[in-house]
């Protein structure tokens, strides 16, 4: 990759620089902590892996689809509850999120110029779009070993 700005991006979705990475954030949680919901906090670590991996997508699908269909706020980015649905749905989920951020990370290399406008957007530009993943991923990423140490999961 010779273009400075896609190489920043594709490290910014990756996250191997200032601060913990998704894989890091999911690793060795103990399947009775994934549905539980410290005291004082909104959501469980199974409801955020879910919201990072449907924001994600929705994001990448925006950028890329002419026929995207809107979703709901909030009810289509959140579980309605807090542990897994069954006990694949853990790794599932994690899966779903790294092939998607994978997705991401080819829309970084291929598309040619980051700055044009998503055609069927309003205004809106594939710079920005992969900008708002990365730092959604950031901010949740952070509340997820927020968690787990209040759970007492945490290294």
């Amino acid at each position: 990759m010779t273009d400075p700005l896609k190489t920043q991006l594709l490290a910014l979705l990756d996250f191997k620089e200032a601060h913990a990475d998704f894989d890091t954030a999911v690793k060795d949680i103990p399947p009775d902590a994934r549905g539980r919901v410290p005291a004082g906090t909104a959501h469980s670590l199974w409801q955020i892996l879910e919201h990072l991996r449907i924001a994600q997508h929705d994001i990448w699908d925006f950028s890329v689809n002419p026929g995207y269909k809107e979703m709901k706020w909030p009810d289509d980015y959140w579980p309605a509850h807090p542990e897994p649905p069954g006990a694949s749905a853990w790794d599932e989920s994690i899966a779903a999120y790294r092939r998607d951020r994978e997705t991401v990370m080819q829309l970084v290399r291929d598309q040619p110029d980051m700055f044009a406008t998503i055609p069927h957007g309003t205004g809106q530009t594939y710079l920005r779009e992969v900008l708002l993943i990365s730092h959604h991923a950031s901010y949740h990423i952070a509340e997820m070993i927020t968690i787990r140490r209040l759970l007492g999961v945490w290294k």
